[in-house]
């Protein structure tokens, strides 16, 4: 995080031809107020120093005893006589300038910044929203695990009123499934939820996933010195309290419109546009860094799933964690990988957790994991947006410094060894077997069981027709996650395999949705 933050610093005073104080000064009046922690590091960044050793120096980097140097940038080239020099330059900043810094390293230590810690560190620990006034687990807040991730609650006062319940005596005086229909027609006295939604196949879509399906991404302007203003930071607020995630545009449960590039296209907006009674009716629950293994499946799920088995409508459940059973960053990466045995054990948990939570006619679609020598292939010879104005920075050079941190989101992919990589490709398939075995031979009471392999191959092949390049569809700034050209074909992709192969799935079209619309919109479209 120091070395990414002076590097931003030292290229806006290069590409203004400033100082490094005018170069601060301008990226915290870029930054939203209570977020300029970065104003107390102006007293020890030089302009001479790369950022490697300017953090040494504000002990934020350290080198652990017989661990390597780790290092984003070339060291200095200098002389045998000047390697003492050099050494003295990373070492401890004097004593009155260390105070400054004496818990820098948890940003939580700031008092501007510790009440919103606080709510993060809530929403992580539990999935849940920290503005919940009824304890539905919907909310009328956006982030902190609000409807950013979960269908819009419409009366946060009431817990019997929630998105994705079965309706109320039809919904005659409210909305009790905050879907926008109640009441009744005044032509022929029947409830409209009745009329337009009454074996309509209403279902709402649920996603258990990692940072992949929460969506990860770090906008490249906030380390672009070249496109950098006061609006590329505006956003800062709400992606620190969205956990760095942007579920509202995701490829299962996304329904706003992308301001991170590409276009929004979801399962969810593929279900409402086909039936207008799932209006809302959507859950995101994911996690970045999650695997198919918490240490107790079912106590997640049951804390973080909000579905009533008797009340609510069914649900399709994606469960996708595509990487991180095989990604980790430990050295010996290949000992922590999950092993077939241990996933056809824990999915099967859940899986067994899940058929007593979801409403009958609900379905469970199981996405294998994910080819990731596809990131290595079309991104490590490109320059990362902070190496891109002095041509100084490779995704290679990335990968090696987060290893050498190990801090790598996956050792195993991202490496210049051909073999590793190859070897966490083969552990990736042997669980997807695992995986596509479970969706064969296994039968549950409440749900049907599919799966589906992930569709990267064929995103990438629909991308090049479109006359894009495959490193478009990798997150710029981790060189990791898909972004959202790749989220959006994906839904394309996944919604034509259901059309053709499990039809039923999808639920049938709801032959009013024209009349709702229409009705909404004579009523001011609320």
């Amino acid at each position: 995080g120091c070395v990414l933050v002076v590097s931003v610093i030292e290229q806006l005073a290069q590409w203004h031809n400033s100082t490094v104080k005018a170069a601060v000064e301008r990226l915290c009046n870029y930054i939203p107020g209570k977020y300029q922690i970065i104003r107390h590091m102006l007293c020890c960044i030089d302009k001479e120093m790369n950022a490697d050793v300017v953090c040494h120096s504000l002990k934020l980097c350290k080198q652990d005893p017989g661990q390597p140097l780790c290092h984003l940038y070339p060291p200095p080239k200098i002389s045998r006589n000047e390697h003492s020099v050099y050494h003295a330059s990373i070492s401890p900043i004097s004593q009155s300038g260390s105070k400054i810094f004496t818990g820098f390293s948890s940003v939580c230590a700031f008092p501007l910044l510790a009440n919103l810690c606080e709510k993060i560190k809530y929403v992580i620990r539990n999935k849940l929203p920290f503005e919940d006034f009824d304890g539905d687990k919907f909310s009328t807040f956006p982030t902190l695990r609000g409807y950013h991730w979960r269908g819009r609650d419409c009366d946060d006062k009431n817990t019997t009123v929630y998105p994705g319940r079965r309706p109320d005596n039809w919904d005659v005086n409210s909305d009790s499934n905050c879907n926008g229909i109640w009441g009744v027609d005044p032509k022929d006295g029947i409830p409209y939820e009745e009329k337009f939604c009454k074996g309509a196949d209403s279902q709402g879509v649920m996603l258990l996933g990692d940072s992949a399906g929460a969506h990860f991404h770090i906008p490249p302007e906030w380390m672009t010195v070249t496109e950098m203003s006061a609006k590329s930071f505006a956003n800062l607020p709400m992606a620190f309290t969205d956990e760095l995630d942007w579920p509202q545009f995701s490829e299962i449960t996304g329904f706003l419109n992308s301001t991170i590039g590409g276009w929004t296209d979801s399962l969810y907006l593929r279900l409402r546009q086909r039936n207008r009674c799932n209006h809302r009716d959507l859950q995101n629950i994911s996690q970045n860094g999650i695997t198919y293994f918490p240490i107790n499946i079912a106590a997640y799920l049951s804390f973080s799933l909000a579905r009533n088995q008797l009340l609510d409508y069914p649900a399709i459940v994606i469960y996708a964690t595509i990487g991180n059973d095989v990604c980790n960053g430990n050295r010996d990466t290949l000992a922590h990988m999950t092993t077939p045995k241990e996933m056809l054990s824990n999915v099967m948990q859940a899986l067994r957790y899940l058929d007593t939570r979801l409403p009958n006619g609900s379905h469970v679609i199981l996405t294998g994991l994910v080819d990731g020598r596809f990131l290595w292939d079309n991104l490590h010879d490109r320059y990362h947006p902070l190496g891109q104005l002095n041509r100084d920075i490779t995704y290679s050079q990335l990968y090696s410094f987060l290893d050498c941190l190990q801090v790598s989101p996956c050792s195993g992919w991202l490496t210049p060894n051909e073999t590793l990589r190859n070897l966490t490709s083969e552990r990736a398939l042997q669980l997807s077997n695992v995986l596509k075995e479970i969706a064969t031979s296994e039968k549950f009471a409440n749900f049907d069981i599919f799966y589906m392999d992930f569709p990267l191959r064929q995103t990438a092949e629909e991308w090049r027709k479109m006359g894009g390049q495959p490193w478009q569809l990798i997150e710029p700034v981790d060189g990791f996650h898909p972004s959202q050209i790749a989220a959006a074909l994906g839904t394309s992709i996944t919604w034509q395999k259901a059309l053709h192969e499990w039809p039923h799935v999808l639920g049938k079209e709801n032959p009013f949705n024209h009349q709702i619309e229409a009705i909404f919109k004579d009523q001011g479209g609320h």
